[in-house]
C-alpha cells in the first residue's frame, strides 16, 4: 500500500513520527510503502533518497534505513 501521507510507526525501542524520521535521514518524507498488513514499511521515498528500511532480527522490531540517491549523476 503506498502512502502520500506520513503513518507513524513504531519498533521496539522507537517511535517514528514523520519529524523523527526527517531528523534522522536528514531528508523531507514524500511517500512510503507498507507490504502485505506490516505496521513499518519497506520504502520510505524522500526528496533526494529512496530509503530502504531493513529489519535486524526476525525476534525483535528493530530497523536500520539504508538511502539510495533517487537521481544518481553519472559523468
Amino acid at each position: 500500500m503506498m502512502l502520500c501521507e506520513w503513518k507513524t510507526f513504531t519498533t521496539d525501542s522507537e517511535v517514528y513520527t514523520q519529524e523523527a524520521f526527517e531528523e534522522a535521514v536528514g531528508d523531507e518524507f514524500e511517500a512510503m510503502m507498507f507490504k502485505g498488513n506490516e505496521e513499518v514499511p519497506a520504502y520510505i521515498w524522500t526528496i533526494n533518497y529512496v530509503v530502504i528500511v531493513k529489519r535486524y532480527s526476525k525476534v525483535l522490531t528493530d530497523i536500520s534505513f539504508e538511502k539510495l540517491p533517487r537521481n544518481p549523476v553519472c559523468e
